[in-house]
């Protein structure tokens, strides 16, 4: 709720926001009643004068449209400078997307939430878990580098994740794991040896990184997720196939890691539980 000001308060705010702004740009007050189109007089008395003066909406909105500025910052009726479509393009944006976390704008994500945790719904598996031999099979079609750049740069972001002082919690769906270990639906034509040493490589990656790194299985059917990644406090992003939708303010944000957590509390196989399901399913594998 916005506070009531006193004229005199309020046009004295004015003022000073004005100079700022003014600074900020590195325009002179002549240039700026230029830009406005009224006299150097007229706005002196609205910068320099003694009395209580506030510009007309039209003298406002062009005084801010000049100085790069919101008008609603100049009059104090909020602290941010930025236009509402500045505050709306820092809240959400789209960025293409690659195929894997090879991609730089994904790790450059994950450095940025540094010590906070990470939550992850993954498209396939994830990707910081993949054996190289799985994303030579998956990626090397899609990859603008060598095969073995994309891997030794996958091997470069695993590295990364265990001084980053970041947890990880993945939430996969129980029926994507299944299509993986059948080699059916996506993973059609991925042979079984590969299929099996990446389920052995998830386990013992597990064994090394655990608590840190957390692994579930949700019931997709029960409650669905859209690819997503929560970046700690700091973003959200929800994978779109071509692009990522990136989210900052913190009402999305918060919506959005009470969804995953949502999927963590009701998830068919818990993170203690993950270790034997595996075992169970390289069992049935042989």
């Amino acid at each position: 709720m916005i506070m009531k000001m006193d004229k005199r308060a309020r046009a004295a705010l004015f003022r000073t926001r004005c100079t700022e702004a003014l600074a900020e740009a590195g325009m002179s007050q002549a240039a700026l009643a230029r830009a406005v189109g009224v006299s150097r007089s007229t706005l002196s008395q609205l910068l320099k004068g003694e009395a209580p003066r506030l510009p007309g909406a039209q003298l406002l909105g062009d005084m801010a449209g000049a100085l790069g500025v919101s008008a609603d910052w100049l009059l104090g009726l909020t602290d941010r400078p930025e236009r509402a479509a500045q505050l709306a393009e820092a809240a959400l944006s789209i960025t293409q997307a690659e195929r894997a976390l090879i991609d730089d704008q994904i790790f450059a994500w994950h450095r940025e939430a540094a010590g906070y945790k990470i939550r992850h719904v993954p498209a396939t598996l994830p990707d910081m878990l993949k054996t190289p031999a799985m994303l030579h099979w998956e990626y090397a079609p899609h990859l603008g580098k060598t095969t073995a750049q994309a891997i030794g740069a996958a091997q470069d972001r695993l590295d990364w994740m265990r001084g980053s002082g970041s947890d990880y919690e993945i939430a996969l769906p129980f029926d994507e794991l299944a299509a993986f270990v059948m080699g059916t639906g996506y993973y059609r034509g991925l042979p079984l040896d590969i299929r099996r040493e990446q389920l052995e490589w998830m386990r013992e990656l597990h064994r090394q990184f655990y608590p840190q790194l957390r692994i579930c299985l949700f019931d997709q059917r029960r409650m669905f997720s859209a690819p997503v990644t929560v970046f700690g406090p700091l973003l959200a992003v929800v994978y779109l196939g071509s692009s990522y939708l990136a989210f900052r303010d913190r009402e999305r944000v918060q919506a959005i890691t009470g969804h995953f957590d949502g999927l963590v509390r009701a998830a068919l196989v818990g993170e203690r539980e993950w270790p034997e399901h595996i075992a169970g399913l390289l069992g049935e594998m042989r």
